[in-house]
């Protein structure tokens, strides 16, 4: 449990926690937490299977009573999931384990839609097995129910997880319909996934039959390949088939998805030039030379429906809102309607201060149409949310607007929803930009409150200012690691840049031959802007370049801007106008989700600068915002004179100490 000013609240993997060190200390020959977590699993199984044909409530104090009654349970499991179970496996723990993990499981309800016992054991035991490298991540439980809620998948429907991992989506979906009233059968019958893990698909399995104690439709395969196995005609055979797609497909630039063989049998593994609009693209003959799963994932989900089928993804947010993948999102646009993208905070997918992934994600929803050219849904619910559950570290907090979400979708579908809020508004898709889903992109409330101070400030594009001649916008250069530390000229980067100014002692400096090279290329002066252009956190921050910092060189991650005429526009104010909040949040929405860091690239020039109309604010701001860079270069004097007179000796001798 942790606790901060009320913020935490009890991580409901505790009694797992407790469950996996009991047993690490326990049980011979079975340390590793894989062989751990399946002692745990057949234990879930047995509880369930106890509770469901056992009539007596009477809870036994006898370890070797309770052990014999797991052990027949276990026998009776083997035969009902013998997929799962062969003949020969035994329960492994001793009786004194069996009652401990008994005692935990009682205190949790393993059958209710909320409960999910084996994914909380899968990320509490092998929490440092998932594979990262692989861009495979656990779905956070609220991401899943979200996602779920919103696709609504019906008692009837063929359902499948082509990327399933440990079976999170199958498990959930499961228990959505047994509590609509489905029977455990047909739920056994309409659920499928696939992995190309054997042991996440073994898991996803368990997971999907701890729902309905029947035998589940869970293959290893590869999905984009379909190669391995006895599966390989069976999951062919219903490409177009499935009602619903729910899935999380692994992401990542440097994820190898298919061979050039395969690549071939997908359209979105060739290159695509822009054609005569902005935002329409024209499929070449000739290959990518890499493509990430992400991609090909889009394009075997749309093959796996029907018509009139519906698709609900866990995306990076790069794949809808990147000028590179803008060819992917036409390519959905031209399939089907897209009903619902929602953008999903940076730490939902951390678990840790090192554990996850701070890749922001988006959920993205949509519905399969019988041909290009059919009538089109001209609006798509998008959503921000700001808070899920989880701090930046991954600890579990109690603020999560998922929820919210849900219900505003509701409301969005029933035709009640009043588009005010970043948490649910209506977008109508002729305002889309460039192909950009990105709903933080959209925000309503920066356009409102832009759109209120129109009546006191001047609101001007920054593309303007710099298409009218009045300002200068260039970015700096990349010198390479060899070139750190070989002189004392400084390599301003992003996390050079602070509060309005640059630091003195940089982390980097180069040479003075390295800085002959660029200096005319770079070209720095007194009342240049330097603004971070890529990175995390610091996108959007601002420095004024002073008298005694002109000799220096600057990276590629920094934009420079200087205002060509300063009676007109003065650099000191932009600084300000820059900084204002009205602007960074327009920077934060403006950014996109690159596969390593975030940009605010061409971007910049959308931003709308509030500059004050009436004049003597306007100078009033100017000599503030002047003052203080005055102030903060004679401070930093100060502050370095003091540092250089603590090594000065004096001229004549002092008696420091006497007596």
């Amino acid at each position: 449990m942790a606790h901060q000013d009320g913020l935490f609240v009890l991580d409901r993997k505790d009694a797992f926690k407790q469950m996996r060190n009991y047993l690490a200390g326990r049980l011979l020959g079975a340390t590793r937490d894989e062989a751990l977590l399946n002692e745990v699993i057949k234990c879930i199984f047995c509880k369930l299977l106890i509770q469901r044909t056992e009539t007596s409530t009477t809870v036994s104090s006898d370890d070797l009573e309770l052990a014999r009654r797991y052990r027949i349970a276990f026998s009776e499991l083997k035969k009902l999931l013998p997929n799962m179970f062969d003949d020969n496996e035994e329960l492994l723990l001793d009786p004194t384990s069996i009652d401990y993990i008994d005692s935990i499981l009682s205190n949790v309800d393993i059958t209710s839609l909320q409960s999910d016992p084996i994914g909380d054991a899968y990320e509490t035991f092998t929490g440092s097995i998932v594979r990262g490298q692989e861009g495979q991540f656990f779905t956070p439980r609220n991401v899943v129910e979200t996602l779920v809620s919103i696709v609504n998948p019906e008692e009837g429907e063929l359902i499948i997880d082509p990327a399933c991992g440990t079976g999170g989506f199958l498990s959930y979906t499961g228990r959505y319909l047994l509590k609509d009233g489905a029977s455990a059968n047909k739920v056994a019958r309409s659920v499928y996934g696939i992995d190309k893990d054997q042991y996440l698909a073994n898991l996803a399995s368990a997971h999907l039959s701890l729902v309905t104690l029947a035998p589940a439709n869970v293959f290893c395969a590869d999905s984009l390949t379909w190669s391995n196995g006895e599966s390989e005609f069976a999951i062919r055979e219903m490409i177009g088939k499935f009602d619903v797609v729910l899935t999380n497909p692994p992401f990542g630039t440097r994820i190898v998805a298919v061979s050039r063989e395969a690549q071939q049998d997908f359209s979105l593994g060739y290159k695509w030039k822009r054609g005569p609009s902005s935002s329409s693209f024209i499929k070449q003959d000739n290959l990518l030379s890499s493509v990430p799963p992400q991609v090909l994932f889009v394009e075997r989900c749309l093959s796996l429906v029907k018509t009139g089928g519906r698709v609900g993804m866990v995306v990076p947010e790069s794949l809808v809102s990147s000028k590179k993948y803008q060819y992917v999102v036409q390519f959905i646009r031209e399939s089907a309607d897209i009903l619902a993208v929602i953008g999903l905070p940076d730490a939902m997918f951390k678990t840790s201060g090192k554990g996850g992934t701070h890749t922001k994600t988006c959920l993205l929803y949509f519905k399969k149409r019988g041909n290009r050219k059919a009538n089109r849904r001209n609006i798509v619910f998008m959503a921000e949310v700001r808070w899920g559950g989880k701090d930046s570290r991954g600890r579990i907090i109690n603020k999560d607007e998922l929820p919210n979400v849900t219900d505003n979708y509701n409301s969005f579908v029933n035709g009640t929803l009043v588009d005010t809020d970043n948490r649910g508004f209506i977008m109508p898709l002729q305002e889309l930009v460039e192909n950009i889903l990105a709903p933080r992109y959209y925000d309503p409330n920066v356009k409102t409150e832009i759109s209120s101070m129109a009546c006191t400030h001047d609101l001007i594009k920054l593309g303007d200012l710099v298409a009218d001649g009045l300002l200068q916008v260039t970015t700096g250069d990349e010198v390479g690691k060899f070139a750190y530390g070989t002189g004392d000229i400084p390599f301003i980067r992003t996390s050079d840049i602070s509060n309005w100014e640059i630091k003195r002692d940089p982390k980097h400096c180069v040479n003075e031959d390295l800085y002959k090279e660029l200096r005319d290329k770079q070209d720095i002066r007194e009342s240049d802007i330097l603004m971070v252009k890529d990175g995390t956190y610091l996108i959007g921050t601002c420095a004024l370049v002073t008298k005694g910092n002109t000799k220096i060189l600057f990276q590629s991650h920094l934009y420079k801007l200087r205002v060509t005429d300063s009676e007109k526009l003065s650099p000191y104010l932009l600084l300000a106008v820059l900084t204002s909040e009205p602007v960074k949040r327009q920077i934060k929405a403006k950014r996109f989700t690159q596969d390593i860091i975030d940009s605010l690239g061409s971007r910049l020039y959308e931003i709308v600068l509030p500059i004050p109309k009436e004049t003597d604010l306007r100078d009033r701001i100017t000599r503030m915002v002047e003052k203080s860079i005055i102030l903060q270069a004679e401070a930093r004097d100060l502050a370095q004179r003091a540092c250089e007179e603590i090594a000065e000796r004096p001229n004549t001798t002092s008696a420091i100490m006497t007596n």
